[in-house]
């Protein structure tokens, strides 16, 4: 019965990316599955919004957007706003991470606000006001989110873009956080990691499932030290990370200490809104602190 259920799932995965107009490469099991690096034919954006110490990440260009996370409740309007300046009348794909409160807290309006494709979430959810609001207005939409248990892999105009699960269906420990969908945007020769709040027992098992190696690093659990973080950044060694923080909460100095030693710029959403470039060869950013 597992064995179908998961072939099952896996179906309509692919079922539901195909009807919602991209293109699919199928659920990969290995970063080794995914196919070459293509033709960057325009420039990828990643927008890191000043959220405090909550998520809500925008990867676009003029023909696609992805949305991952939402902060906390009431900045969805942030979000929306941002859209609207952007031009971005509707994402192909909204992923929700985990469901705690700043991550999903703003996913409501933003479902309100604007078309939304697909939506992609975890298999942890939670018992909040937030997390109602969310499937209450997926519920009015008609939209049906696919809770994703198989790594999944989606094309869009110059981005590939992989969406990996938890291995497991529950955890003993940080069992929301450790739930958390962690996704790799590659876009021609460069590759960024958005790692949710993955906490040790996550980003160990994507570390046994995954390549290192990252252009920019969205650092997990908003920059607060783990028994695993330090390999974990070792295993990413980006040149850029960005964390999520907030003056109320600031990330551990011992998270920014160790990304410095690794050679990586660090950037803090907390300072300002975090603005990043690919051109398919190298990431780049004017914000820095």
């Amino acid at each position: 019965m597992r064995r179908r259920s998961v072939f099952f799932n896996t179906v309509i995965a692919v079922l539901m990316l195909m009807l919602c107009g991209c293109s699919v490469s199928g659920n990969v099991t290995s970063e080794e599955s995914l196919p070459p690096a293509g033709e960057v034919r325009e420039e990828l954006k990643v927008y890191f919004f000043n959220a405090g110490k909550a998520d809500a990440s925008l990867v676009y260009n003029s023909k696609f957007a992805v949305l991952i996370d939402c902060g906390e409740k009431g900045f969805g309007k942030v979000i929306a706003d941002k859209l609207d300046d952007l031009g971005i009348k509707k994402l192909d794909m909204l992923i929700i991470t985990h469901f705690d409160k700043d991550h999903v807290g703003g996913a409501a309006k933003v479902l309100k606000s604007v078309t939304v494709d697909r939506v992609i979430q975890s298999n942890c959810p939670k018992d909040s006001e937030e997390y109602r609001e969310y499937t209450d207005v997926l519920s009015e939409k008609g939209i049906t989110p696919l809770t994703l248990r198989e790594r999944m892999f989606v094309q869009f105009d110059s981005a590939d873009i992989t969406v990996d699960p938890p291995k497991r269906e529950s955890y003993p420990k940080d069992a929301s956080n450790n739930s958390s969908l962690i996704t790799v945007v590659r876009c021609g020769k460069c590759s960024m990691l958005f790692a949710g709040d993955a906490q040790d027992d996550r980003m160990y098992e994507f570390m046994q499932s995954a390549k290192g190696g990252y252009d920019l690093l969205k650092v997990p659990y908003h920059g607060h030290w783990q028994k695993r973080l330090g390999e974990f950044m070792r295993f990413a060694s980006p040149k850029i990370a960005v964390i999520t923080s907030s003056d109320e909460m600031p990330e551990d100095q011992q998270t920014v200490s160790e990304l410095k030693n690794l050679g990586a710029e660090v950037l803090l959403t907390r300072s300002a809104p975090v603005e990043i470039t690919c051109d398919g060869s190298s990431v780049k950013t004017g914000t820095k602190t």
